[in-house]
C-alpha cells in the first residue's frame, strides 16, 4: 500500500503543477502578457533586433520548414566541431582530447534531435566547454524547436483560409525566454541546494579507506592480497603480474546542476555523468529525485492543457490528456507488478525472501539504488520512457523481462504517451487524425478533426508520422543484428542480447536516449547508424506535421452536425488508445516475442 500511495502521489503532483503551467504556456505563445513580460519583452526585442528578425512575419509552411531545418543543421555543425576540437578549446582542466568523428557525429545528432543518447561517459569524454556551451545550449534550443512546431500545428487547425502558420524565430525565442529559461533557473537552484555540483573546478581526489587491486584490463581483483611495501598483488597465493594498486578515487566536478535542470525540463535526458541520475553528484537526495522526476514530464503534460486552451475547446485537451494518462498508468502498473514481484531466480527456490518486509525492500532490487527503492525507480523508468527524456536513476538492463519490455514498448509507440516537449503532443495529434479517419470509414463519413476535413494529403502525412518510428527501429535493429560485430558490443547473448540491441534502436527511434546499459555502442557502425535513426525520426515527423498544418490552415471550417464524430468523449479516447496500440504494439510484436517475451518464458520454465 505504501508503494501504491507513492505512485499516486507522484502522478498527482505532476498533474497539479502541469495545469497552471499549461495556462501560462498558452498565454506566452499567444503573445499575451504574463508575469515574465517585464523582464522577457526587452530581452525578446533585443534578440529580434540583433538577429534582424521580424516577429510579425507570417511564414508559410514551406518557409517554416526551411527555417527549422536550417537552424538545426547549423546547430549540428557547430556542436560537431566543438566535440571534435574540445582538446584545444577552453574550460578543459582535465585536458580531455576531442571525440572521434563517429562519436562526435552521434553525439551531435543526439542532442540536436532532443534524444541525448550517449555512447560515452560524460566525466571522461567531454570538457566543461563541450558540456555547457555545446550540449546545454542544444538542450534548450532542441526543446524550444519542439514547442515551436507544436504551436505551428495548433495554428494550422485554428486558422481559416490562411497562408501562414506563424513565425519560427519568434516561437523559438518565446519558448526559451519565457518557458525554458525561468523553469531551468528555478530547478537549477533547487538542485544546487540539494548538493548537485555546479562549478568549473578541476577534478578532486579522495583517499580510499582500503587500497584496491586492479588487473591490467581494468577489472577489480576480488580476494586480492596487497603488499604495499613491495607493490605485489596475489590472488589465492598466485602473483598477478601488471596488477595496479589503487589508493585514490577521482571525484568529478563541473557545472552539472544547470545541465541537469534543462535535461529534465526539455525532455533531453543526457547525463552530465556516465550513470546519469543514479550518480550522487547528479541526484543526491530523495528531494532532488522528486524534482528531477516531476520535471521530466512537467511540460509535456502541461502542453495537453495548453492545447485545449488555445484551440478554445478544453474538452479536446482533456481527451488527449486522458488517453495519454491511461496508457502511462497501465505501463507503470505492469512495470511495478513485475519489479515488486521479482523473479524465481532471485528467490532461489524460496531460500531468499523476495517479499517486502520491515528489514528488506523485497522484489527485484538489482540495478536499483537502495536510497530510492523499487517504487521510485519504477516511476522514473515509466516517466522517462513515456517522455522522450531517457534520463535514468536505475539500470533498465536489470529489470525483469516484462518490466524492461514495457519501458521499450513505450518508446516503440513513438513517444506519444506525453512524449517530448511539443513533439509528444503533435505526434499524438497524428494518431488522432488517423483515428478519425478509421472512424469515418466505419460510419461512411468524411473524417473531420477540430472542425477541418481530413483529406488524402493529411492522411498520408499522418501515416508517415505514425510509421516513421517503427520503420526506423525495425530497419536499424534488423541491420545491426545481421552484423557479427554487433555481438561484440553486447553484455549478454540470447534473448536478452536481442533486447539490448532493440532497446538501443528503440531509444534512438523514439528520440529517448536511455539504454539497457549492457550495450557498448561506441563503434563506427553503431554510432553512425544510431545517429541516422535519430535524425530520421526527429525530422520526418516535423516535416510531415508542418505540412499538415499548412494544408489545414488554408481550409475552411465545417459546421458541426448531428453526424459529426465527437473527438472529446470516452469513445474517441478508447479509439485513440486502440489506434496507438494497433500501430505501435503490433508492429513490434514479432520482435518482442523473440526478445523480452522469450526471456520471460525462459525465466519461469
Amino acid at each position: 500500500m505504501q508503494s501504491v500511495l507513492q505512485y499516486v502521489l507522484y502522478v498527482a503532483i505532476l498533474v497539479a503543477l502541469a495545469i497552471p503551467l499549461g495556462r501560462y504556456i498558452g498565454k506566452v505563445m499567444n503573445g499575451e502578457r504574463v508575469f515574465m513580460s517585464k523582464i522577457g519583452t526587452p530581452c525578446e526585442r533585443f534578440i529580434y533586433r540583433i538577429m534582424r528578425i521580424d516577429p510579425n512575419e507570417n511564414m508559410s509552411a514551406k518557409k517554416y520548414i526551411l527555417s527549422v531545418v536550417l537552424f538545426n543543421a547549423i546547430g549540428f555543425g557547430i556542436l560537431f566541431l566543438i566535440l571534435m576540437l574540445q582538446g584545444i578549446l577552453p574550460l578543459n582542466p582535465e585536458h580531455i582530447e576531442g571525440n572521434s568523428w563517429h562519436l562526435a557525429f552521434n553525439t551531435a545528432a543526439s542532442f540536436v534531435t532532443n534524444t541525448n543518447w550517449q555512447a560515452y561517459s560524460g566525466e571522461s569524454a567531454l570538457s566543461y566547454f563541450s558540456q555547457s556551451m555545446g550540449l546545454t545550449v542544444q538542450n534548450f534550443v532542441s526543446a524550444a524547436t519542439g514547442i515551436a512546431v507544436l504551436f505551428a500545428v495548433i495554428r494550422g487547425f485554428l486558422r481559416v483560409k490562411a497562408k501562414g502558420i506563424g513565425n519560427f524565430w519568434a516561437d523559438l525565442t518565446k519558448s526559451v525566454i519565457y518557458i525554458l529559461m525561468p523553469l531551468a533557473i528555478i530547478v537549477t537552484l533547487l538542485l544546487a541546494s540539494q548538493g548537485v555540483v555546479q562549478n568549473f573546478s578541476s577534478y578532486d581526489k579522495a583517499q580510499l579507506a582500503e587500497p584496491v587491486a586492479v588487473s591490467a584490463e581494468g577489472e577489480i581483483l576480488e580476494n586480492a592480497v596487497i603488499d604495499q611495501e613491495t607493490g605485489t598483488v596475489t590472488v589465492d597465493g598466485i602473483a598477478v603480474p601488471d596488477a595496479k594498486i589503487v589508493t585514490e578515487q577521482l571525484l568529478p566536478m563541473g557545472p552539472a546542476a544547470s545541465q541537469v535542470a534543462i535535461k529534465q525540463l526539455g525532455t533531453n535526458g543526457g547525463g552530465f555523468f556516465g550513470v546519469n541520475s543514479a550518480h550522487p553528484y547528479e541526484n543526491p537526495t530523495i528531494f532532488s529525485n522528486l524534482i528531477e522526476m516531476i520535471s521530466l514530464l512537467l511540460i509535456p503534460v502541461a502542453c495537453c492543457f495548453t492545447f485545449g486552451r488555445n484551440i478554445k475547446d478544453k474538452k479536446q485537451g482533456r481527451a488527449i490528456f486522458l488517453a495519454m494518462l491511461i496508457l502511462l498508468v497501465a505501463a507503470l502498473a505492469i512495470i511495478a507488478v513485475n519489479e515488486h514481484a521479482g523473479t524465481p531466480q532471485l528467490s532461489n527456490d524460496g531460500a531468499v525472501a523476495v517479499e517486502s518486509t520491515d528489514g528488506t525492500a523485497g522484489g527485484n532490487m538489482e540495478g536499483k539504488e537502495t536510497r530510492f527503492g523499487i517504487a521510485t525507480s519504477v516511476t522514473w523508468a515509466g516517466f522517462t520512457t513515456a517522455a522522450s527524456n531517457g534520463s535514468v536513476n536505475s539500470m533498465h538492463d536489470s529489470y525483469t523481462p516484462l518490466g524492461g519490455m514495457i519501458t521499450m514498448l513505450q518508446m516503440m509507440l513513438g513517444e506519444v504517451i506525453f512524449g517530448g516537449v511539443g513533439c509528444g503532443l503533435y505526434g499524438m495529434l497524428a494518431f488522432a487524425i488517423l483515428a478519425v479517419f478509421i472512424a469515418g470509414l466505419m460510419v461512411g463519413r468524411t473524417p473531420e478533426y477540430l472542425g477541418k476535413k481530413v483529406g488524402s494529403y493529411e492522411m498520408k502525412m499522418a501515416v508517415l508520422t505514425c510509421l516513421a518510428t517503427p520503420i526506423a527501429i525495425l530497419v536499424g535493429s534488423g541491420i545491426a543484428t545481421l552484423l557479427p560485430a554487433t555481438a561484440d558490443s553486447l553484455n549478454n547473448g540470447g534473448a536478452h542480447g536481442l533486447s539490448e540491441v532493440m532497446y538501443a534502436y528503440s531509444s534512438a527511434g523514439g528520440n529517448n536516449g536511455s539504454a539497457f546499459a549492457g550495450f557498448n555502442a561506441n563503434t563506427p557502425f553503431l554510432n553512425v547508424s544510431i545517429g541516422l535513426v535519430m535524425l530520421f525520426v526527429r525530422f520526418v515527423p516535423i516535416l510531415a506535421m508542418l505540412s499538415i498544418a499548412g494544408h489545414m490552415a488554408a481550409k475552411k471550417k465545417v459546421a458541426v452536425t448531428a453526424g459529426t464524430l465527437s473527438t472529446s468523449n470516452g469513445l474517441f479516447i478508447f479509439l485513440l488508445i486502440f489506434v496507438v496500440l494497433l500501430v505501435g504494439a503490433l508492429s513490434f510484436f514479432p520482435a518482442l516475442s523473440l526478445g523480452p517475451v522469450a526471456e520471460f518464458f525462459q525465466m519461469i520454465s
